[in-house]
């Protein structure tokens, strides 16, 4: 009987990655805790591993995101002695193909479950503008219909109300809307004869509606289906030559690793839109510099993050336009910017301080959805340094809204509040909004 070969590749990432056995053990379990999939892996296991026997397949990409995740750099599965994973590398089908057969599959509720337990790649290789700029497959079908700037249009508009539907209420009913209109309506587009300006025109309409889609998928918590969207959306914008979308998917590429805790992640997104990014405005600098702010100061290098919150200040104060725009930048923002650098950077007084200015300055064009978001961490913050009455008015305001919203991330933060809350029950602001609580937010409480 043949014993397996020791796994020599798997083998020399360990060493690399430092780790004991139970230290990779528990970094792979921590993935699976994450995809869904809780695992109670062991040394044995990862022993087993190095010694040549192979993971479960669903395991493998677990390994190797662990593996980059600790490296700070992509693994691919056979750098680490496993088989090729379908389409990890040279297989991926063109543009337009394999976004239809995304939204294909993110329209089929039996799919959805199973798109749902991708992981988000800290090392996720994006195209850079150079290599996407200019560039499209040929992907008309044949079809004898042609395209204008009308259908453009549709476009644009569709995807501005669906990114309303999903700011005031949360994605997880507005995506299967946004991906059935992708397959039935934009990819047919794609693929239709058009004059060169307006099949430009459409790619950059498509790509941004890339990017909502994949925003909504965050906002469920389906972080590796939404980086599938983030990266259509830079290929189409690459192939639109829209330098103004690519960027803005960057940037919202480093706010969802931030949001998650991947402060290397967030850096390299923020700092690749703002290096990319062509001569703008100081409205477009701003957008660009406040996420690079915090991005930095989540990844711990303060004078960094100071310097570009001062260039976000400047720029916000050169803008000239007070106007909303579709995914502006506001003075708001900017608070909230600030807020989250101190945050990061220890100043919990000071972020509680420049969050109570970002909803001063908030206006009708700011959503409903953000002030639940931004109200919980608010409170959050007031309750670390002690002020319990004020968490809890902070609190009662995200349940006044709440059973209008269905987000994944809202539910994180009522998730948050209940583990926070526990330990002060005896209070009664603490155990009002608790009894509150358990009449509006049932299916949290108990999941």
């Amino acid at each position: 009987m043949s014993h397996p070969v020791p796994n020599a590749s798997l083998g020399r990432l360990h060493r690399e990655a430092g780790w004991t056995l139970r230290q990779f053990a528990q970094a792979v379990n921590r993935l699976g805790t994450e995809r869904g999939t809780p695992l109670r892996y062991r040394e044995p296991s990862v022993h087993q591993w190095l010694a040549g026997g192979l993971p479960m397949p669903p395991v493998r990409p677990l390994v190797i995101e662990a593996l980059a995740r600790r490296l700070g750099r992509p693994v691919a599965a056979v750098e680490a002695g496993f088989p090729p994973i379908p389409g990890e590398a040279g297989s991926q089908p063109n543009t337009v193909e394999g976004l239809i057969d995304l939204g294909r599959q993110d329209m089929d509720p039996s799919r959805r479950g199973v798109l749902g337990v991708g992981l988000f790649s800290v090392a996720l290789a994006v195209p850079d503008w150079p290599d996407v700029a200019g560039r499209m497959e040929a992907a008309q079908s044949g079809e004898a219909r042609r395209i204008g700037m009308t259908d453009v249009d549709t476009v644009m508009a569709m995807t501005e109300r669906l990114s309303e539907l999903d700011d005031d209420f949360g994605g997880r009913h507005a995506r299967p809307m946004a991906a059935a209109f992708l397959v039935n309506t934009v990819g047919p587009y794609l693929r239709a004869d058009a004059a060169e300006a307006v099949r430009a025109k459409m790619m950059a309409a498509a790509s941004f509606l890339c990017y909502v889609t994949g925003w909504m998928a965050m906002d469920e918590g389906r972080n590796g289906l939404a980086q599938r969207y983030y990266v259509k959306g830079l290929e189409l914008a690459g192939a639109a030559g829209d330098h103004s979308t690519y960027c803005h998917i960057l940037r919202g590429m480093s706010v969802h690793a931030a949001d998650l805790g991947h402060g290397g992640a967030a850096v390299r997104f923020a700092d690749a839109a703002a290096a990319a990014a062509p001569a703008s405005g100081p409205r477009m600098r701003a957008f660009l510099t406040g996420q690079q702010a915090h991005a930095h100061a989540m990844n711990g290098e303060k004078e960094q993050a100071l310097r570009l919150l001062r260039e976000t200040e400047v720029a916000m104060d050169k803008a000239t336009s007070q106007a909303p725009t579709f995914g502006g930048y506001s003075p708001a923002t900017v608070a909230l910017h600030t807020a989250e650098v101190q945050h990061e950077l220890g100043d919990t007084p000071g972020s509680i301080r420049s969050l109570q200015t970002h909803f001063h300055l908030r206006d009708s064009s700011d959503r409903r959805r953000s002030g639940l978001r931004f109200n919980a961490k608010l409170a959050e913050r007031q309750l670390t340094v002690g002020h319990l009455e004020a968490a809890c008015s902070s609190w009662g305001r995200v349940l006044d809204d709440y059973p209008l919203v269905h987000s994944g991330r809202v539910d994180a933060h009522i998730r948050e509040m209940y583990r926070l809350i526990q330990p002060h029950l005896r209070n009664a602001h603490a155990r009002s909004l608790h009894e509150r609580a358990r009449t509006v937010t049932p299916s949290v409480r108990n999941a």
